[in-house]
């Protein structure tokens, strides 16, 4: 679906997100990703992000909304996609759920391809640090992030609810608009939502391409914009639920559109179009061994098409579902905990002459167990296992560039975790996690074989790749007194086989041969590695007078990764970075004032460039009033107001695609 204009919101809703009227000096709630056992607090490192936060930091891609929270980068391909990344950490090795459900699309295929999810759809964003493969699978080794929309109502809804909110401005001059409408009895409930999104070429300092990008016909390009950056954004959905004093049941369908540029080739166009069904149940208070069973189901149909001059050159298409089941038992001695399975189905195809993987349909069965108990007064523990079969097979369809795609493979991959929890005072805690994952090659990293248009690159895959098995550790001391919340945490993660997407140092033209002016080789390789770094935070309530309340966020965190059979640094890691953020609140007033800097990224490949270090400077401004029986929120955001040239070292187009210069967005939100 689209919309014409800016300003006509969507006739199925007249609001967006009913967001948390938390004000901005209040801290959000503990996440519960990860742990359906509802615990206060999970051993994992974890950050919820809704409410004013939320709309203060969204972003027209999940990367970039996720970009400023501890130990998150970005992918950053320009405005159109971003995917985050965790601890350096990318692609398949980062789940991105849907209300606790993968959404089956192209993003972790490659770094133009973008997640079909506008970020202003969500109610709020759940991020869980390290490995979280246990409950969600191999996919999960790095991280998991998790949208929450409420499409599905599990809470019965009496009378009608809503919210809207309409934005403009920014580096792209983004012209969005939102809506969101929930009805209900008390026993029915309804939910219906759209969105729109246009925007114009990025404005950056100067010009795209920096010194160490090669030379090209058309020299640095546009002076102040980056080509081929603009695009749009659409959406919507319908979904209801029955809902009782003991659970609720219900269906949603959405539809995502998207056209955007891929600002690696001034004439790619990329155009995504996803369908989603999704069934939810929730059934509390049984008799039995069991005391709550939980279903979530879902099937995509999702198509992404290539287009170079006007004409299709590849088109991507995945079908599929997946659906778990998570039963809660009755405490067992000290021991309570979860059991579930999960099944997964996606067929994926790439097709036209410039496809450079095969189809390939993937099969995967899970389970898993998860308990919890109280050792002692202080110490809480968990432990869990999960044991995933995956198949992965592929069909050349006669096509000789896929050769090595010629048989089926299979893997069973094990993965173990453990927890601990201990209070050593009131006001200090100890944090700790040791777990081992494994993860199956996916179907790109085995077969891809080809010149990929929109990224600019030849991948090449690996058909004998082995599992990735990695050993990671979270060690955190926790605190909060009233006036200081806040963590200091250390993490480590050694891979026996990390696949990893690495230059070779060759260029290769189109057929694959080597050419001195072709496009660079990347391949999938197996290698060991070696993942550790640090991440801190503080929220500190300086006070609260006759001229507001005052608070001061402080946060860092750094990532080094090393290729251990070379030595060499791993690619696309981001750098050092430190933030400070001064929050205020009076009455309906709310502001911030943000200063990050990031250092520079000297620690790269031998074949790879390095990027400069920069210091932003950003502020924000909301006013609230009610209006009838409706409330508002006004906002004004400017972000990199000294307009410094930015170059991400977690992207891949850091070298021709700088991030934003200097922007301000003005917004307005209403609930009701």
């Amino acid at each position: 679906m689209s919309l014409p204009s800016l300003w006509r919101l969507s006739p199925l809703a007249a609001a967006l997100l009913i967001s948390s009227q938390a004000h901005a000096l209040e801290l959000p709630p503990q996440v519960v990703t990860g742990n359906p056992l509802g615990s206060e607090q999970l051993a994992s490192p974890t950050t919820v992000l809704e409410g004013d936060d939320l709309t203060l930091q969204q972003k027209g891609s999940l990367g970039e909304t996720l970009n400023k929270q501890p130990g998150v980068s970005s992918s950053y391909f320009g405005p159109g996609a971003s995917r985050p990344i965790i601890r350096g950490q990318d692609g398949d090795r980062i789940r991105i759920l849907r209300n606790g459900v993968g959404a089956l699309d192209a993003s972790s295929l490659s770094y133009d391809h973008a997640v079909p999810l506008d970020p202003i759809n969500v109610d709020r964003i759940e991020i869980v640090r390290g490995p979280a493969a246990l409950l969600y699978g191999g996919s999960a080794i790095g991280g998991v992030v998790n949208t929450f929309d409420n499409r599905i109502p599990t809470e019965a809804i009496e009378g009608i609810h809503g919210a809207g909110e309409l934005r403009y401005g920014g580096a792209d001059t983004t012209r969005s608009s939102a809506g969101k409408l929930e009805a209900g009895n008390g026993t029915f409930a309804l939910h219906l939502d759209a969105n729109a999104r246009e925007f114009n070429d990025l404005k950056i300092p100067g010009y795209a391409r920096s010194r160490h990008a090669p030379a090209t016909e058309d020299g640095p390009g546009k002076n102040g914009r980056l080509g081929n950056s603009d695009g749009r954004q659409d959406g919507g959905a319908v979904g209801g639920s029955y809902t009782w004093e003991d659970g609720y049941a219900g269906l949603s369908y959405s539809n995502y559109d998207s056209n955007y540029g891929s600002p690696a080739e001034q004439d790619v166009r990329i155009r995504m179009q996803q369908d989603h069904y999704a069934f939810a149940s929730e059934i509390r208070n049984l008799q039995g061994p069991f005391t709550s069973v939980k279903l979530d189901a879902g099937y995509t149909d999702y198509e992404h098409r290539e287009i170079e001059g006007g004409e299709t050159g590849t088109t991507f298409k995945n079908k599929g579902y997946e659906a778990r089941v998570e039963a809660r038992h009755q405490p067992i001695g000290p021991f309570d905990g979860v059991v579930g399975a999960q099944v997964t189905r996606n067929e994926f195809s790439a097709l036209g002459e410039e496809a450079f993987v095969p189809q390939t349909d993937t099969n995967a069965g899970a389970l898993f167990i998860l308990e919890e108990m109280q050792a002692t007064e202080r110490l809480k523990l968990s432990l869990g296992a999960r044991v995933e079969h995956t198949t992965v097979d592929p069909d050349a369809k006669g096509n000789e560039r896929f050769a090595n795609a010629n048989k089926s493979n299979h893997f069973t991959a094990g993965s173990l975790s453990s927890g601990a929890v201990y209070s050593l005072t009131p006001i200090w805690s100890l944090a700790a996690t040791l777990g081992y994952t494994e993860r199956a090659p996916t179907f790109y990293e085995l077969y891809a074989n080809g010149a990929h248009v929109a990224t600019g690159t030849y991948e090449l895959g690996d058909a004998n790749l082995k599992k990735e098995k990695a050993v990671s550790s979270d060690l955190a001391l926790r605190f909060d007194n009233g006036t200081h919340k806040g963590s200091f945490g250390v993490f480590y993660s050694r891979f026996s086989n990390y696949i990893g997407l690495l230059g070779t140092g060759r260029t290769l033209n189109d057929e694959g041969e080597e050419d001195a002016g072709g496009i660079p080789e990347y391949g999938y390789s197996g290698v060991r590695a070696r993942f550790a770094g640090f991440e801190a935070q503080d929220h500190w309530k300086l006070g609260e007078g006759a001229y507001g309340k005052f608070a001061l966020e402080l946060s860092g965190d750094y990532t080094r990764a090393t290729n251990l059979d070379t030595g060499e640094a791993l690619p696309r890691i981001a750098p050092l970075r430190l933030s400070s953020g001064l929050l205020w609140e009076l009455d309906r007033w709310q502001a911030r004032i943000d200063v990050e800097h990031a250092a520079g990224q000297g620690r790269v490949p031998d074949n790879e460039s390095g990027t400069d270090g920069y210091t932003t400077l950003g502020a924000s401004a909301g006013y609230r009033f009610n209006v009838g029986g409706s409330q508002w929120l006004a906002f004004v955001n400017g972000e990199n107001l000294t307009n410094q040239t930015v170059r991400y070292a977690s992207s891949i187009l850091r070298d021709i695609a700088p991030a934003p210069g200097r922007s301000v967005q003005f917004g307005v939100r209403t609930t009701f």
